[in-house]
Formats: C-alpha cells, structure tokens, sequence
C-alpha cells in the first residue's frame, strides 16, 4: 500500500535563536500546519506524518510560546484539541470537554512532569505523588453517556468540545454493555475510552477489502476509526473493534477518590479496562511501567505508542485542572521513533492559499512499519539549506506508531557524483510573479494575490471548507472545476451561482458529474448559507493568521460585521483608540493586527466584502450560556501580583480563568482586580493609583464560593 505524504521536519533557526518578528511568523506557521494535521487525523482518519513528526511540531510550539508568552495566538495548538467533527453524523456537545495529553519523551521530561505537580500544589520532596501508568492505545477517543445504568449515547472527541453521535454504532460493540451491572451504578455517568482494533482483526480485515477489491486501511488505528465511522451500523457491527475505557467525564450521584479505584468500579460495572495498567507509587516505578511495556510492544495483541501517566488523587486532579487542551495531571510518554532510508527523487514548489511557496520531496517509495511513505515537506529554503538538501540525495526518515514518517537528515556520503545545491526559485511557479521573502519570515510568498490561480483556488477552497461556509457539494474538485470555467472567480459568486445557472445556455446539471439532483442539492446547500454566524464569516475570509479561534475573539469583541468594518478603519491610525482596543484583544497582539489590517485596507478586499455584505444575511456573534458567565469574575480583567499563601501563582490564574476571567500581566484603567499578595510591589501601587479595586488572596477565593 503506497501513502503519500507531506511530513514535517525542523525550521532551521533553533527556539533559543529567535527574534520576537521570527518567533511571531513561525508560531503562525506553526498554528496553520498543525491545524492541517489535526483535521487530517480526527476528522478524516488520513493522517501524512507520523506522531513523531507531529510531537515535534507540537514541541516546538510549545518552547516558542514558553520562552515568548506574549505571542501565543487565540489559534495556538496550545488552545484547542482535535478538530471539528465531520459531516454525516448528528452533533454532540460535550458535558465535559474530551481534553488530549500533552506529550513527554524521555526520564528528564517525566521528572519535570512530576516536579511541575508538586510546584503546583506545593507539596513538600517527601509528600507521596502516586501515579496511575496506563497503556496509550491507538485508537479512536469516544465518549459513553449512561444514565439508571443503560447506555443512551455515544460520542467522538471532535474538537473536544462538539463530536460526532455514534450511539448506533457503538451498540454494535461486544465491548460496550448495553446495560451496568454490579452496585451502586450512577444516575449519570459518562465514560470515556478507546476504541481500537486488534492486529489479527485488523490483518484479517485488510485480507477481507483486498478480496472485495476496496482499499486496504494503512494502520490498524485508520481501520477502527474508519469502521466505527459508518453512517450505516451494519458495516460497523461487522467490524471487530474493541473497547477499553480510561476516564470519567460527567457524572452524577458518585464521586471517586482515586483514578486507580474508579478503573476497580468500571470493571465492576461491566466496562472493559486495560490489565497492563499499573498504580505507581513513585518515579521509578512508572518508568519501569514504561520500560517494560516498550519491550513488550510487539507482543501486545493491539498497538500502543507510549504510556500515560495520571494523578491517582482525584482531589488533587481537580486541583491541578487544566492548561490550554491538556490536563496538568495527566501525560503520555511516547515511545522513540522507528527509521528508514530511502532517496528523494525531486523537489517541487508548491503555492498554498496565502502565496507561501513549499518546497515538497518526492521519495522513492519506502517501507516503514508496514506503511509505504512517497512525499515529504522541506518547510522552506532555509530547511533546505540547513540540511544541504539536494535532489538525488538518500534521506533518513523517521515514523512512530503506524502513520507517515518525517524526513530527518541527509546521508551526505551516499551522494552521488554532480549534485548541485537546491536554488529556490524567487518568482511564483504558478503565476511568474515576484516571491519576495519578508523581513523575518522564512518563507517566500508570491505576490501575484487574486491574479494567481493557486491563490485564487485555494482561498476559494477554504471559502467553503467545512469550518467555513461548509457548502456541502462544493467541494475542492468542483471549486477548480468551477474556477476554470469562469463559473466562479470570487467568493460572491458562489451566492450567484444558481442565477448564472438559469440564465445560461450550459446548465449545471447537464455538466460532466452533475445531473439534475445533484446541481439542485448544490443550489439548496448554497442558499442555506447565505445566513452564516459572524465567527464562521470572518474565519472564511482566508485572512493571515486569523485562525478559527481569532475569529470567535474578533466577532465576541466586535459583535457585528458592520462594527467590525468600522474598527479596522479606524484603527488604520496606530495612534488611535481602536488600534489599541485591537491590540489588547486577549491573544491578539500586534503581528495578528498588522495582519488584519492589511485585509481591510486592501480595496479588492473591501470590494468583496461589500459585495458578500449585500448578498448574504451575517447574523451577530451570539455569546454561549455558560456557567462561568454567571461567575462574578466573568469578563473581568484579573491582575495577579505579590506571593500568595494557599495557591501557587499557577493555579490561581487557573482558578480565574475557569471562572470566566482575563487574566492579565499588567495593570491598567481597564483592569477590575487586582489581587494582592504578600510582598506585592508596584502593581498594587499602580492599581491605588488608578482607583482599580484590590482583593486580598483570601477575598479571591471567596468569590469562588
């Protein structure tokens, strides 16, 4: 079986190296290309890179926003999990947000784990911090929603936020009780696990696809999620997946001391757990947990990529909460990666939908764990140059787990004779234009705009993508379709699409692929989103670095479209009120403004905007009913300062957050509260002086009650 892929690899300026504008630009490229890969993972099951490849991405995100807080993006892979569910499956909302784990990688990462967890809750050297090692399954998260007892639905993470309704197809599963037995079963009680394929089952599938002549699953991980993905039930029933639950998300009518008693009380209902799973009580032990299950890897029926580590004190969990996507109390210790060599055959440029040049390497298909790896990413020219990578070269690639690997480094002593340094070109391949390369980027961008057809396309593309307008019909084939026949050159058009139809001499429907059924579905999806959310409109826009979470910030600032409009004019004037409300937009800051600005000041831009504006019905940013809006800290600014008694500086933020808070670094006319801590220094003194209201650490924490 042959996949072709795009993996990442390193950006060749070392974390430590960055400038501020450098660390800006790749935080955004970052942002962008994990983004891509996420929704490849959960909401397509056709993962290109390896979790190798993906950890290393996440990890240098994650040093970026550690060494430069002030520069994480309200679309920062530090702020969401997953990616938003696919169509064809009802919606579910989450009670409980299904969070991922952050990752570590070898004794030091996990000892600072551990560390971090006893700065957090202040606990002395010689407190006792007993840890719960579980297996990583991988597989698909899901979601089991009992209530009296009987199951009544089930869901898929998605974002973490909303998933995919799968309650038909998980009755299927041998694994999944219909009904809990045993004592004291709780009203409600959801649970969370992994749903996963064994590698005999897996093996006889694929002979089952190759024999039906349908297309073989790359990993066991893509059958399972594949499978339990079936709009019809009766495929799913015919599938051998399994099941084995790890955690709670709501529940009512019991609580639980400890994470290893409430894994005693699954089993006890009837829920399958994993047997290897160990309770710790310290460091040591976890990490022989971990040494042992890595030696046996190959002999588990089912595959495992690491091992994860939980707070066993289920007080202390709810202690430690959560930062960003992840758990404070929880971990996974990935396993090392496998590695292959093989030879890149040519390096080609592609054009994305902001004019950023790509470099792509077409490989000599190779073996890595079962899976055939064709395409990698060479990131930009200075990737290329760092590694002195050259076509013909022979390339070492790396995998882990059972996906798409990376390209790592060059054998410089396998080149062949003749081979000249890559000389990236400085003109787009597409359109001829110019491809300057801004001052502290690392990557070029053609600036041929709307006159370049990769541009075009790909903007038109995300236009209607799923997180966008989601015109189902309209998918990438016949947006390139539509765009080479004139049908469709910019967004508006789309919305003009049918009254073009009606008046031409060739109907859609009688164009190569479409029939009568097919162009009037188009015609109703495309109707149905001429009333669109403000978030979903602005993120559609395709403007730089406004990811989907930028977009929610902007349209809950701003509210209307016509408001938001009027401020970006405004705030044209750096010297004005409106820039620096803009730019003090929790997760804005100034890289994300000059972008914005640039779109709006554009004239081809506000010519579209006028022309979507009088075509299509963009409602105001509705604000969620959450229980931190009730909360007397709900969209408030919170200034911490000084050194507080019963929390760490840590959980407070934490606290505040959770309770619907902005919490901020510095005091201003804007802030609400400033909490004050012993030794507190000229902070406080400027919150007197601006007659900002103080609270002492104790009066902070009786607003949690």
């Amino acid at each position: 079986m042959t996949e072709e892929t795009v993996p990442a690899g390193h950006p060749d300026v070392a974390v430590e190296a960055l400038s501020r504008d450098q660390a800006t630009a790749e935080l955004a490229r970052l942002a962008a290309e994990i983004a891509r890969h996420d929704a490849l993972y959960h909401q397509q099951d056709a993962p290109e890179i390896s979790d190798a490849a993906y950890d290393a991405l996440r990890a240098r995100n994650d040093a970026i926003e550690a060494r430069f807080p002030e520069l994480i993006r309200a679309d920062s892979p530090s702020q969401r999990v997953g990616a938003a569910p696919a169509s064809g499956f009802g919606k579910v909302v989450h009670r409980v947000p299904m969070l991922s784990l952050g990752n570590v990688f070898d004794r030091a990462d996990v000892a600072e784990f551990t560390a971090g967890i006893r700065r957090f809750l202040r606990l002395s050297e010689d407190e006792p911090l007993a840890l719960v090692a579980e297996p990583k399954i991988d597989g698909l998260s899901v979601s089991l929603r009992y209530e009296d007892g009987r199951l009544v639905q089930a869901a898929t993470r998605g974002d973490g936020t909303e998933g995919e309704d799968v309650t038909a197809n998980v009755r299927t599963l041998d694994d999944v009780p219909e009904r809990l037995t045993g004592a004291d079963v709780p009203p409600v009680l959801e649970v969370r696990g992994e749903i996963y394929m064994t590698r005999d089952a897996f093996l006889a599938l694929n002979e089952r696809q190759v024999e039906a002549g349908a297309k073989p699953f790359a990993n066991p991980r893509n059958a399972a999620a594949g499978s339990l993905r079936q709009l019809d039930p009766a495929v799913t029933a015919r599938r051998p997946l399994r099941l084995f639950a790890y955690s709670w998300g709501e529940v009512r009518g019991a609580a639980f001391d400890s994470h290893h008693g409430f894994l005693e009380r699954l089993r006890d209902w009837g829920l399958p757990v994993n047997p290897e799973t160990r309770l710790c009580q310290d460091l040591d032990a976890v990490l022989a947990v971990y040494e042992a299950l890595e030696e046996r890897r190959a002999s588990l029926p089912y595959d495992i990529d690491g091992v994860v580590y939980k707070v066993d004190r289920v007080d202390w969990q709810k202690r430690l909460g959560f930062v960003s996507r992840a758990p404070r109390w929880a971990t996974a210790h990935k396993f090392p990666a496998e590695q292959a060599r093989t030879v890149l055959t040519a390096i080609r440029i592609q054009v994305g939908r902001t004019g950023a040049l790509t470099p792509v390497a077409d490989l000599e298909p190779v073996t890595v764990g079962g899976v055939v790896v064709a395409r990698a990413t060479l990131h930009n020219e200075d990737e290329i140059r760092r590694k002195d990578i050259r076509e013909g070269d022979t390339v070492v690639i790396q995998r882990a787990g059972d996906v798409i690997p990376q390209v790592v480094s060059v054998v410089t002593e396998a080149r062949p004779d003749g081979t000249e340094p890559f000389a990236f070109p400085d003109h787009c391949p597409v359109c001829g234009s110019e491809a300057p390369r801004p001052e502290g980027e690392a990557i070029r961008r053609c600036t041929g705009g709307l006159i370049c057809p990769a541009q075009a396309i790909e903007r038109l593309k995300h236009f209607v993508s799923r997180d966008a307008f989601d015109i189902e019909g309209l998918g990438a084939k016949a947006v390139e379709s539509f765009y080479t026949d004139g049908l469709i050159r910019g967004p508006a058009d789309i919305f003009r699409l049918e009254e073009k139809d009606r008046q031409g001499l060739t109907r859609l429907k009688n164009r190569e692929g479409w029939g009568e059924k097919s162009a009037e579905n188009l015609f109703r999806a495309i109707r149905e989103r001429r009333t669109i959310p403000l978030e979903r409109f602005i993120y559609a826009l395709g403007i730089r670095q406004v990811g989907q979470a930028t977009a929610r910030l902007l349209a809950a600032h701003y509210g209307t479209l016509d408001a938001l409009r009027d401020a970006m004019a405004a705030a044209q004037d750096p010297e004005s009120e409106a820039y620096r409300t803009l730019v003090n937009i929790n997760d804005v800051g100034t890289s994300v403004a000059r972008d914005l600005l640039a779109f709006f000041h554009e004239e081809h831009n506000q010519t579209v905007l006028d022309d979507l504006a009088a075509l299509l019905d963009v409602q105001p940013f509705e604000r969620p009913d959450t229980g931190a809006a009730e909360s007397p800290l709900a969209g408030k600014t919170v200034v911490f300062t000084g050194s507080l008694e019963t929390l760490s500086r840590a959980e407070a933020k934490a606290r505040a957050q959770a309770m619907g808070a902005k919490v901020t670094g510095s005091v201003s006319a804007k802030t609400d509260y400033v909490v004050v801590g012993a030794d507190a220094g000229s902070k406080a003194a400027k919150a007197r002086d601006l007659g900002v209201t103080t609270l002492t650490e104790d009066e902070f924490l009786a607003l949690q009650s």
